[in-house]
């Protein structure tokens, strides 16, 4: 496969990504369940999904795991932890702009982890578009803020699922030039199931009892956002930077939100589509940035 058809193919897939995790929100502000349940069925469902098809595609595949690939993981595993039962959480008590938004300031902490842990220097038009979309989600954050006090509370939580989801993209980079994406997703969604099953337990959370429809919003939040969208970031990894995917992700804010105007019924207004289209555009100054990084 050639280089462009290469990036061509990275591309079309991370955008696959983007739009499959910016339902994310809207599925879960829809399902009546405790957050921590939310978490562990679509973490479950996923690893029973892909521990199946890598089982059978590849047999014992923990197996080829070296020692520091499996710490990687279980760290991977940590992270992405933290990011769903603080982030998920989040969503019970702010609107979608703001907790979508203030989860993307993943940047800033990837950013920092990547220089000090992969010794991977950002270029200066890199992080000028990481300013520019940062500054945008900022701003529509300001906007949609709550007068509701629970507000703050959902704000910081969503900060917790920012530095989680650093991790978990840090995790994520180093490992995935060396191992099978099918392998390491299993792996990682596996371990984290477990770690949210662990935590849902101990809060005393209930797992049955729940109507068809929030089953039937259990399997929509499993297959979209997590099978094909984080699957997809995942797969990007080998090919862009954590920075650089991580900036990518900013664009999720756009999708939901304008997926909660008419699902939720949120308002949108011409200013938050004005700094919608400032996010959009660091997301873009990112991406070139990348792509003449790895021409070079």
């Amino acid at each position: 496969m050639s280089e462009t058809t290469t990036k061509n193919k990275t591309i079309i897939v991370l955008g696959i990504g983007l739009i499959a995790v910016s339902v994310s929100s809207i599925l879960i502000k829809l399902c009546d369940a405790p957050a921590l349940v939310i978490a562990t069925y679509r973490l479950t469902l996923a690893s029973v999904f892909y521990l199946g098809y890598t089982g059978i595609k590849q047999g014992k595949f923990w197996r080829t795991f070296s020692r520091g690939q499996i710490k990687t993981i279980f760290i991977s595993a940590i992270f992405l932890t933290i990011h769903f039962s603080t982030w998920i959480t989040s969503l019970k008590y702010t609107s979608v702009a703001s907790s979508v938004i203030l989860v993307q300031s993943a940047p800033i902490f990837v950013a920092f982890g990547s220089f000090i842990f992969l010794k991977e220097r950002p270029s200066a038009l890199l992080m000028v578009g990481a300013v520019i979309a940062l500054f945008g989600s900022i701003m529509i954050s300001v906007l949609d803020y709550s007068q509701d006090k629970n507000a703050m509370t959902g704000n910081l939580l969503a900060i917790g699922g920012a530095i989680g989801a650093a991790g978990y993209l840090l995790a994520g980079r180093k490992i995935r030039s060396q191992v099978n994406l099918f392998s390491y997703v299993s792996a990682v969604y596996s371990l984290t199931a477990v770690a949210l099953l662990i935590l849902a337990i101990l809060n005393g959370a209930s797992f049955f009892g729940f109507s068809t429809e929030i089953y039937l919003l259990f399997f929509a939040i499993a297959i979209f956002p997590q099978i094909i969208g984080h699957t997809s970031l995942n797969w990007a990894l080998k090919y862009f930077s954590a920075t650089a995917i991580s900036i990518a992700i900013l664009a999720e804010p756009i999708g939901a939100s304008i997926l909660a105007v008419f699902v939720l019924g949120e308002q949108l207004t011409v200013v938050k589509i004005f700094w919608g289209i400032v996010i959009l555009s660091g997301v873009l100054i990112a991406l070139i940035a990348e792509t003449k990084n790895n021409r070079n």
